[in-house]
């Protein structure tokens, strides 16, 4: 932990080396984000409520998930970059190095720039509890928390999934982008919302509804108790995504670049 915490601080210099260009990166990020929630905002304008939810809690809503996936952007950028590290024969040269090699890969690059939209999922959450979205109480409120972590934990296994397939391909699929980048426009609402066999593939396949969806429905007393306990579920995906990882590892051959 030590050790990535100092790569965490190289980064984070490197990143304020040009202050201005990190400031406005990071105004950037927070622009994209905030532009697809009013998008929510203006038709809450006309409608009282969509789907049953209000405003409030939809706001609550995209804030879990804006909190998992820029947690998960922040820490796993070295996975995002993995074809290149591959194209590149830069793996050759970790897997030389006494240290695991999935934190090597993790601590090639990192984003700082990410922690402004974990600090706008903050100001969104702190708005939609004071707005009276949930009746709070010490279970909710570690419900909440589970669901972030464990959003942070699913986006990271998507984003190794992701990287795993470049050890047979050394391209990413732009398929995977619809649950790495898809969440952020399409998590504004529960996943509910969007019809049946959506909210199967996302509770079965890719469980981000385990993290969403379904504790929500808890949350806003939809649902009954064990529905908060369901984001500790979605970390059993974590599973098949570390068994794929060692499988791409024991296939990788050198590019020889």
């Amino acid at each position: 932990m030590r050790l990535y915490l100092k790569f965490l601080s190289i980064h984070f210099r490197s990143a304020m080396t040009y202050r201005a260009s990190f400031f406005l990166s990071c105004l950037g990020q927070v622009l994209i984000t905030t532009n697809v929630f009013l998008s929510v905002v203006f038709l809450m304008e006309r409608f009282d409520s969509i789907g049953g939810y209000t405003l409030p809690q939809l706001s609550l809503c995209y804030a879990v998930i804006l909190a998992g996936t820029s947690l998960a952007e922040c820490f796993a950028r070295g996975l995002d970059a993995f074809g290149r590290i591959l194209s590149q024969a830069q793996f050759d040269r970790l897997m030389l190095r006494p240290r695991p090699l999935l934190f090597q890969v993790l601590c090639q690059d990192m984003k700082p720039a990410m922690f402004a939209r974990v600090l706008q999922a903050a100001v969104m959450l702190m708005w939609a509890i004071g707005s009276g979205a949930v009746a709070w109480t010490p279970q909710k409120a570690l419900v909440l928390t589970l669901m972030i972590l464990c959003g942070a934990g699913v986006f990271f296994g998507v984003f190794l999934i992701n990287a795993c397939v470049t050890f047979f391909t050394l391209e990413h699929i732009e398929a995977l982008n619809i649950f790495m980048d898809g969440p952020r426009e399409y998590g504004k609402y529960p996943f509910g919302i969007y019809g049946k066999p959506v909210l199967l593939i996302l509770t079965f396949l890719v469980p981000l509804a385990l993290v969403q969806h379904w504790p929500l429905q808890f949350l806003f007393g939809r649902g009954p108790g064990w529905y908060g306990l369901l984001p500790l579920a979605a970390l059993l995906f974590l599973i098949p995504c570390g068994l794929l990882w060692r499988v791409g590892v024991r296939h990788y051959r050198s590019t020889g670049s």
